[in-house]
């Protein structure tokens, strides 16, 4: 993926000549510490879930080219390997029973990932659940360039696999911009996001682009009595711009094995699409601060 970022300063290499020559294949890249290959091992038994000789290099790929480019571009405030396994990939993976029920185990799951970042949880997702086909957006054209990056090393490991890989590309785009796209538009079984915003501002940008029957997923923490009740307060707070935007049925969902992985209180707020969304969502992010419910 090729993003220009036409800025620079005086006697320095513009940021997109930097970026040009951070590292896009793992080759020569440093192993990873044993500490991440026994996280992930211990934390996928207790997930129960289970990845191939591909699918295992392919999150590894991730996360080695995640440390390269997190040197010179801040991706992620987890700097090391065992920090990303639990805090990142596991923190991804940990969905991926509870995200097959959702889409009853088909094998033709799309998926895309706002606000996608370093990546998570949208590459560990397509790679385990497995997608058919995947999107990473990010604004952000530094964060877009790496995960076009990440995509190909992981679209690269999983050649080895027997099955089909995913199709996986990363947009440089807003999902405001996205949702006016009409191949992008209604066109989604799974729109996911972490660490993007409340439940209301996840509905509003992820509704549009999903498929009627399908579902917006966000990631939450509700640990103890008082992160519940503050969560429950958000989907109250959100019924609104879930119902306007053709979403019903906001739940939360608990994720079996979280506690056990150091991951207590993890669970995801699901919203499914039972109707189409009015053309005027999503709103653009002024009107959105202006106006916090429809």
């Amino acid at each position: 993926m090729d993003v220009t970022d036409r800025s620079s300063l005086p006697g320095r290499p513009s940021p997109a000549a930097e970026r040009e020559a951070l590292p896009r294949e793992i080759a020569g890249l440093a192993p990873l510490e044993p500490g991440f290959t026994a996280l992930l091992d211990a934390g996928l038994r207790e997930i129960g879930l289970e990845l191939s000789e591909a699918q295992r290099a392919a999150v590894e790929a991730h996360v080695k080219l995640l440390i390269a480019w997190n040197v010179h571009i801040n991706l992620s405030g987890l700097r090391t390997a065992s920090d990303i396994a639990r805090g990142h990939v596991l923190d991804a993976l940990v969905a991926v029973p509870a995200l097959r029920q959702l889409t009853r185990g088909r094998a033709e799951v799309t998926l895309l990932d706002i606000g996608s970042g370093g990546g998570f949880p949208g590459l560990p997702l397509a790679i385990a659940l497995p997608a058919r086909r995947a999107a990473l957006v990010d604004s952000i054209a530094k964060k877009a360039s790496f995960l076009g990056a990440a995509a190909a090393v992981v679209s690269d490991a999983l050649r080895a696999a027997p099955a089909p890989q995913p199709e996986i590309v990363a947009l440089a785009e807003r999902a405001e911009d996205l949702a006016d796209e009409p191949d992008q538009r209604d066109g989604w079984d799974l729109v996911v996001a972490r660490a993007v915003g409340t439940v209301a501002e996840v509905a509003e940008l992820g509704l549009p682009l999903a498929r009627r029957g399908g579902h917006v997923v966000a990631w939450k923490r509700a640990s103890d009595a008082a992160a519940r009740t503050a969560l429950n307060a958000e989907i109250a707070d959100a019924r609104r711009i879930v119902q306007a935007a053709g979403g019903a049925g906001t739940r939360i969902v608990g994720l079996a094995g979280a506690a056990k992985i150091g991951l207590d209180g993890d669970c995801l707020v699901v919203i499914r699409k039972v109707r189409p969304t009015p053309d005027r969502y999503p709103r653009s992010a002024g009107e959105r601060r202006r106006r916090p419910l429809p």
